[in-house]
This record gives C-alpha cells, sequence and structure tokens, in this order.
C-alpha cells in the first residue's frame, strides 16, 4: 500500500514534484561546484607553497637573526693583495655568509626528530656568496711642463713636479645562493622542489666529495653544465646535475653536500634549517607547539602560515570561494529546504479529503505521516540526483576552461633572512606563479550531496507530516471541494 500510494501520488502531482526537487538540486550543485572550487584552490596554493619548501616538508625549524647591533661583524670584508707590477692588477674575492638566520647546532635535527608527531627530520645550511671581481689600474704621473711650474710659484725641495692622471679600480659584484643538503635524506630540503633534468644527484655516499647540482637557470646563465666546474671561494667543485624548479623559481643557485657548505661558512656541525615531515597531516599543529615547547629559542613555520603571504588572484579567488561561496550555498540550501517544506506542507493541504478518509478507514496518524515523509524523501533524492548531475557538469567545466590564476609569493623573506623558515622565506622579491585552476570532486562531496538530499526531503517530509497529523477525519469528510 505504501509504494502504491508512493508511484500515484509522484505521478499525479508531477509539477509539485519537480519544483521541489529543482529547488534541492540547485542548492546541492552549488555546494558541489563551491567544495570542487574550494578544493582546486586549496590544492593551487599548495603547489605554491611546495615550491617554497620542497615536496614532503610540512614545517621548518630555524633560529631568527639577531637584531643588529653596533658589532661589525657578519658585514662583508673583502681583502686585495697589492700584487702585481703592471698598469692593472686582476683581483677576485668571495665572501660566504650565513644567510639571515642565526645557525642552530646539528645536534638540533635529531631533537626535533625525537618530537611526538615527527616522521622525519633533516638540517640544511643556507649561505650566500658575494663575488667581487675587477681590477686596479695604476695611475701615470705627468711632470708639469716649465710654463705650469712658473705659474704655480715653483714648488720646494728642487724635485720633479707633477700629478698622477689616470688609474683607479673597476669592480663587478654579485652574489648567488649556496644551499648545504644532508645527501643521505635527499626526499627533504630544498632540492625536492626541483627536478634533475641533466645528469644527477648526489650520492649517499657523497657527503664530502667536492661535487654540485646547479639550478638550471643559473646554469644557463653562466654557461656551466654537466661536467663543468664551478670555483666557489677557491674551491673546485664538479658539477654533477643541473635541476629545474618545479614553479620557474629555484631555491638555490648552487647545492653542495652539507658537509661542504659548512667547511665554506666556516660553520662546523652547524645549520640554519631543520625540515620536518610529520608523521601525519592532520596532527602539524600539534608537532608545531611540541617543537616550540621542548626546542627553545627556535622559530617553527609551517606551510599554514604561509598562506596569508600568497597574494594574487588566486588569493582573492580563494577568498570568495571560501567566505561568499560557502555563505551563498548556505542561503540557496536554506531557501531550498524551507521552499522544499512549504510546498510539501501545501500539498497536504490540499489533499485533505484524502487522508481524512484513510484515517476514516483506519490508518493511524503515524502511517499518514510515514507516506508523507517517504513522498518527500523520494522529491529529495530525486533532487539530490539531479543536482549531482549538474554539479559535476559544472565542477567539469571549471575543470575544463582551466582559469589561470596568479599568485604572488611576497618577497618578505628576503633571500632568506625574514621572519619564516630557511626553506620558506627565501625569496628576496615578489614571484608570480600562474596556476590552473581545477574543480575535482572528491567522493566526500558527493556523500556530503546525498547527505543533503536525504536532509532536505526529511524538512520537507516534516512539514508535511506535522500538517497530516494534525487532521481530524470528521474535520476532513466535512469539507466539500
Amino acid at each position: 500500500m505504501f509504494f502504491t500510494y508512493l508511484r500515484r501520488e509522484l505521478r499525479r502531482r508531477r509539477k509539485a514534484a519537480l519544483v521541489v526537487a529543482s529547488g534541492l538540486a540547485l542548492g546541492i550543485a552549488l555546494v558541489i561546484v563551491v567544495s570542487s572550487v574550494s578544493t582546486g584552490m586549496t590544492r593551487a596554493q599548495g603547489k605554491v607553497l611546495e615550491s617554497l619548501y620542497g615536496l614532503g616538508t610540512d614545517m621548518t625549524v630555524t633560529k631568527a637573526a639577531a637584531p643588529p647591533g653596533s658589532s661589525d661583524e657578519g658585514r662583508p670584508r673583502f681583502k686585495f693583495d697589492a700584487k702585481g707590477s703592471g698598469d692593472s692588477t686582476s683581483q677576485s674575492s668571495d665572501r660566504v655568509m650565513v644567510q639571515g638566520f642565526q645557525t642552530l647546532a646539528s645536534a638540533t635535527v635529531d631533537q626535533v626528530g625525537r618530537q611526538s608527531g615527527v616522521a622525519d627530520a633533516v638540517g640544511g645550511l643556507n649561505l650566500t656568496v658575494l663575488k667581487v671581481n675587477g681590477q686596479f689600474t695604476r695611475g701615470e704621473f705627468k711632470q708639469f711642463r716649465q710654463e705650469q711650474r712658473a705659474k704655480g710659484g715653483g714648488g720646494g725641495g728642487g724635485g720633479p713636479q707633477g700629478e698622477v692622471q689616470g688609474g683607479g679600480a673597476s669592480f663587478d659584484v654579485n652574489s648567488f645562493t649556496v644551499y648545504g643538503t644532508d645527501v643521505a635524506k635527499q626526499q627533504l630540503g630544498p632540492l625536492t622542489s626541483s627536478k634533475i633534468t641533466s645528469g644527477r644527484t648526489f650520492r649517499t655516499d657523497e657527503g664530502t666529495a667536492k661535487v654540485a647540482v646547479l639550478d638550471s637557470a643559473y646554469a644557463k646563465e653562466k654557461k656551466l653544465a654537466t661536467g663543468g666546474s664551478i670555483t666557489v671561494s677557491n674551491t673546485k667543485y664538479e658539477v654533477i646535475g643541473v635541476a629545474t624548479a618545479d614553479s620557474g623559481d629555484a631555491a638555490a643557485n648552487v647545492y653542495l653536500p652539507l658537509a661542504q657548505a659548512q667547511t665554506l661558512a666556516g660553520a662546523k656541525d652547524k645549520i640554519t634549517t631543520v625540515y620536518v615531515k610529520a608523521a601525519d597531516s592532520q596532527r602539524i599543529a600539534g608537532v608545531k607547539s611540541a617543537i616550540q615547547k621542548n626546542v627553545p629559542g627556535t622559530t617553527v613555520t609551517t606551510s599554514a602560515d604561509l598562506a596569508d603571504t600568497v597574494s594574487g588572484s588566486l588569493s582573492t579567488a580563494s577568498d570568495l570561494a571560501s567566505s561568499v561561496g560557502k555563505w551563498l550555498s548556505i542561503v540557496v540550501l536554506a531557501a531550498a529546504f524551507l521552499v522544499a517544506g512549504l510546498l510539501t506542507s501545501s500539498a497536504v493541504s490540499r489533499r485533505v479529503r484524502e487522508f481524512g478518509t484513510l484515517k476514516a478507514l483506519g490508518w493511524k496518524s503515524g502511517r499518514v505521516t510515514r507516506q508523507v515523509v517517504g513522498e518527500a524523501l523520494v522529491n529529495g533524492l530525486m533532487g539530490g540526483v539531479l543536482g549531482i548531475g549538474l554539479g559535476l557538469a559544472g565542477a567539469y567545466a571549471v575543470t575544463a576552461v582551466s582559469p589561470t590564476l596568479t599568485a604572488k609569493l611576497g618577497g618578505g623573506g628576503g633571500n632568506g633572512g625574514g621572519g619564516f623558515g630557511g626553506g620558506f622565506g627565501r625569496r628576496t622579491a615578489a614571484k608570480a606563479v600562474d596556476i590552473a585552476l581545477t574543480a575535482p570532486v572528491s567522493v566526500t562531496t558527493i556523500g556530503l550531496a546525498v547527505a543533503l538530499a536525504v536532509a532536505g526531503g526529511l524538512v520537507a517530509g516534516g512539514f508535511g507530516g506535522w500538517r497530516a497529523s494534525r487532521l481530524r477525519p470528521a474535520d476532513a469528510l466535512r469539507r466539500v471541494e
């Protein structure tokens, strides 16, 4: 009897059922599209942030640089020998400096690795090399002519009189970044944000070897290639590989084994950054708190901390999707549920004689209510199917169009010297990255759509069931339609 009435009423009231289902479908489709776009925004932002700290790294641990004082320590100094006796003398000098942070003891890596929730930790040393190349040109002494001496009133001492003309100095100053990488744990750290496109990466037995991996842009600029060599602070390193950054902006120009970077900087057993991978991505906040509590004097930076530093159209669209889109979905769903409930209640009012007759024949109020709720639930499920179809179509359209968004990585880190981690805030200037937006639909989103469809049907059925339960057979049968 239940299914007989259900089938008959849905067929007889097709227009009303279609209106209820369409309203619910619109709200559900909007939820699917907004949820999918938000997921796409999150993934796009993740790609941008991943280019900052490398694949697999969830957070970095650093020690902020000491405030500048009156001491000259750390100020670049260059010493040139007075060599050569010709008219010009070429000079070259490198200054290797720790990049922006105070150093940490290498033992900090083990200390961080022992914290609860840490899956792995690896140390790195970030350096900046200031390179000065140029030459001094000796001036030429020119003796005054006789009339010049007379005009000048003559000079004492009876020696030759004249002046030095020409001479001077011409120097070119440039800098590049060097990152010391733990070759035994290359699954973490800055090199993971790049792919080896020529040659190879470090072997685990090359901890003290004089080998280097170059960023492709830097290698092209300096006309270097695999098999060649690069000299850093009078030490020659064999170029074993060239890496291309996924984001187009590399973490460093030159990558060296950690021990070699420490030797260059005179920082034995020192690091600037600990790259950390959490055992559970949902526990990153807890891991951060544990490290800050148990490893005092350090700064822990997560990818979530960096989200606010990403600006541009990606940030604007993400804000719209997460705030305006969310509230718009809630308003549309609430309106759809209300309309469905009111239409169902109105339909019950038009079926007063029918329900009154059924009650007179022995139907209990609960049975009448279940009949109304069942019909409304089917309407909700129909709306859910329609809404899922519309939502999938909308998400597919967004993915097919793939609008390009721009993400600007703020330059607050300043060459690694900002308030972020060594692998995080390492750019000297803002860098724009173009990201193609997609709208992936997850199983969770589909499940949410089904739940909303059922909820919409139950809300509508609740309105109608409450109205039907209040009917009395005698009152219903007295009405003439």
